[in-house]
């Protein structure tokens, strides 16, 4: 059974927008058409053709030369990412506008200035710019399983590098795990924001100072994590537990988080800035 998934693409106009290429290899705008203009006649069929639908629903940019500018560089970044993203061969991904005058009648299903995964059963915000390169690294991430498996040396080198992200790693007997399946649907729940890894294996665990069907919090530049305490857990336990331990501290301003400063549940929150991440 395919889930049908919709990403509803809204500007936060705190910045400009722009066409960086830093992290993907994007190719040249092509010219070719690809983004739907959506409007109540054709808003069911269009929605129905793809396994995920990118939907930016806009402000109508009216007469202000300014404005328009802007939009056209809103369209090309998505345009271009309706080309990168037609070249996916595992799911079918379409790109499409709401004006918000002129769509009405489809417009008032959305909501304005917030932007949302819509999954069969699950929301997930993206707090974002609007360039082509973040948006499909988004999709992708989007894309990929919410808990990610160490099973090596490597794989587990490659964890304890990552230090500018909340993370959670747990320790189980397998895949089939009750224990396992309980903390993978906690990780649907936060994905793709807050990462979440999972072992199987004894020698990952030691390496880690996990025991069976334990979990362990790591906040941004932390060495040490916090013992999820009450093992072994439910879905909500954990849950909760994210939740009241997911607060305000110093974080990495990236593109694909670069707002979540000013909408994320109004938390102040302390980020530093990349100056790789300055376009000029």
């Amino acid at each position: 059974m395919k889930w049908t998934w919709v990403l509803v693409v809204v500007l936060l106009s705190f910045g400009s927008i722009s066409l960086g290429k830093e992290s993907l290899d994007f190719p040249e705008y092509d010219g070719k058409d690809r983004v739907h203009d959506l409007n109540a006649k054709n808003y069911k069929s269009v929605m129905k053709k793809y396994d995920i639908m990118v939907v930016y629903y806009h402000d109508h940019p009216g007469s202000s030369r300014a404005a328009q500018r802007q939009f056209d560089i809103e369209e090309l970044a998505l345009e271009l990412a309706a080309q990168v993203l037609d070249e996916f061969e595992d799911e079918d991904i379409g790109v499409g506008l709401i004006d918000a005058k002129h769509d009405k009648a489809v417009a008032k299903k959305l909501v304005k200035l917030l932007i949302f995964v819509f999954t069969d059963d699950e929301v997930i915000e993206y707090d974002g710019e609007l360039a082509a390169d973040t948006l499909v690294e988004f999709i992708y991430d989007v894309l990929e399983d919410p808990v990610e498996i160490i099973d090596n040396s490597k794989e587990l080198k490659g964890f304890k590098n990552i230090e500018e992200d909340i993370k959670l790693v747990g320790y189980f007997k397998s895949h089939k795990s009750e224990h396992f399946e309980a903390y993978a649907d906690a990780a649907e729940e936060f994905h793709p924001h807050i990462l979440f890894y999972a072992t199987f294996s004894p020698k990952v665990a030691k390496a880690l100072d996990l025991k069976l069907n334990e979990v362990d919090f790591y906040e941004p530049f932390m060495d040490e994590p916090v013992v999820v305490p009450g093992k072994p857990y439910s879905e909500k336990e954990l849950v909760k537990f994210i939740e009241d331990h997911d607060r305000p501290t110093l974080r990495k301003l990236q593109p694909h988080n670069m707002y979540e400063i000013w909408v994320r549940n109004y938390k102040l929150e302390l980020y530093f800035l990349d100056i790789t991440l300055i376009r000029l």
